[in-house]
């Protein structure tokens, strides 16, 4: 695939940034896709490896290895490469239905996985894949697709997020009239509110594609908490359609119930990220914030992930006095560890672009590792004024298993009037889950095998976070569609879905 001898010829070339000082002052995206022809150099770099590991989607060690959606890679690499760019979005809208989103926040598993990454930096796949759908709407090839026929059956979807978004885009090619309940005021879920418009543009990116399924027949419901609605009951889903697909993703945050917990000023990410959100497509990012806001504060970030780096980079342009991000794990290496061989997901040291961003304002990444919060301390009013923390080693205990053991002297008062809790999700919440009367697993998610999709209710169907836990946007797209192609057969008796 592309040029046979493009790997040795040119050097990975990702996509230039606007420099953190500079796209610090705004909340636009960042990302410069470079031109034609240097998406051609870079498509030109994918080899004739013979076996393609990034499209494979397989779980290596608990986690991606290659592409869950099983992109085809190779292909509109080499499409790219001969200039033929709307054939390479018809291979890219095979296998995935936003390519928009996941070009912009995937984490890129296919990259970890390419075979070229064995002995050189590997080929920009998320940067190719995120230039062939821009480009597709640029030169107005993404066009409103409508069923030619209906078939007459119904289906709710309760979730906004990509799974919800995927199993919607599927069923309604598929014919079915399909209505999208979404329990905020604007639809997309976590790609709406979970991601900060500076890494996916709201109102350009996200609304453009909801827009797209509305002209194709997909219907949507703001403002509908199934479960708590009382027009929009469990009861009156079951009656009123053929089939119901939850996709209400995994929303219960991680809490620290330690000393000082209810000091004002500690919050969990996905309040803070949230409400900022809303609070700018409200205002028209007008440079002003919310009323939960860093502005002027010492911010102290506990966790790492994505999650943490939005909360960094928001925190940021709010103008904080200062932002720490204390991870409980050790530093990763510079390079793969010897237990973490390819095709494997590469867990190895990167400043994302939030730390990039402390860094240019700070001097320094604004992590600390294998440290520890011991209690959260407030003054005589209440508020949160700083953190006791600590330093803390791995043992293992009397089980066998790994545990934080803190460092005799380590312990320390840091300042801080704003804690942002980023430390992961727990599960779904679970009482929509009582109201359908659905079996959960042991880690409380909705009971439902992968490939089948099927709840504990005959014409329930769950799918993305709910179902298999947090996981990735390109996980929740693989899903999503996945639920949609079971639903189909449950109400046709076959299905034509891939």
């Amino acid at each position: 695939m592309g040029k046979p001898t493009g790997f040795k010829e040119f050097p990975r070339q990702t996509d230039s940034e606007t420099a953190p000082l500079e796209r610090l002052k705004h909340w636009r995206e960042f990302k410069i896709h470079g031109d034609d022809k240097e998406r051609r150099t870079q498509g030109a770099r994918c080899m004739d490896c013979g076996t393609p590991f990034c499209h494979t989607g397989h779980i290596v060690s608990g986690m991606a290895s290659g592409c869950p959606i099983n992109n085809l890679i190779p292909e509109w690499n080499d499409l790219i490469f001969r200039g033929r760019w709307h054939e390479a979005l018809d291979r890219l809208h095979k296998t995935n239905n936003f390519p928009e989103f996941t070009g912009r926040v995937c984490p890129a598993p296919c990259e970890g996985s390419c075979v070229l990454g064995v002995i050189k930096p590997p080929v920009t796949i998320k940067n190719n894949e995120c230039a062939i759908i821009d480009k597709g709407w640029e030169e107005g090839w993404v066009t409103p697709r409508v069923p030619a026929a209906r078939t007459g059956k119904k289906v709710a979807v309760v979730g906004s997020g990509p799974a919800g978004l995927a199993a919607a885009d599927q069923l309604n090619q598929a014919g079915h009239l399909v209505t999208v309940f979404e329990r905020e005021d604007r639809v997309g879920g976590l790609l709406m509110y979970g991601i900060p418009n500076m890494k996916l543009d709201k109102e350009r990116v996200v609304q453009r594609r909801v827009d797209l399924l509305t002209a194709e027949g997909v219907v949507f419901k703001t403002g509908v908490a199934i479960g708590r609605d009382a027009e929009w009951t469990p009861a009156r889903l079951r009656s009123d359609f053929d089939a119901v697909i939850l996709c209400c993703g995994a929303t219960l945050g991680r809490d620290l119930p330690i000393e000082g917990r209810d000091a004002k000023g500690v919050h969990l990410a996905m309040e803070f990220l949230t409400e900022n959100t809303r609070y700018q497509l409200d205002h028209k990012f007008d440079g002003t914030t919310p009323a939960l806001n860093a502005t002027g504060k010492d911010v102290v970030v506990i966790g790492g992930g994505d999650t943490g780096t939005d909360c960094v980079g928001t925190s940021l342009r709010h103008g904080c006095k200062s932002v720490v991000q204390l991870e409980i794990m050790p530093m990763p290496p510079e390079e793969r560890a010897a237990d973490n061989p390819w095709p494997e997901w590469p867990k190895v040291y990167k400043m994302d672009y939030g730390q990039e961003e402390a860094a240019a304002v700070q001097g320094g990444d604004p992590r600390q590792y294998l440290v520890q919060t011991k209690r959260f301390i407030k003054d005589a009013n209440g508020d949160l004024s700083g953190l006791e923390i600590c330093e803390i080693e791995w043992t293992k205990d009397a089980q066998g298993r790994f545990a934080p053991k803190e460092k005799a002297g380590s312990a320390r008062v840091i300042p801080a009037q704003l804690v942002l809790l980023a430390m992961g999700f727990l599960g779904p919440e679970q009482e929509i889950i009582r109201q359908f009367d659905l079996e959960t697993d042991a880690r409380t998610n909705v009971k439902a095998d992968h490939g089948t999709f099927t709840t504990s209710v005959p014409g329930i169907f769950a799918a993305g976070d709910m179902r298999r836990g947090q996981s990735l946007v390109v996980w929740a797209i693989n899903e999503g569609r996945g639920a949609a192609r079971e639903c189909d057969r449950f109400l046709m008796g076959y299905t034509n879905l891939p």
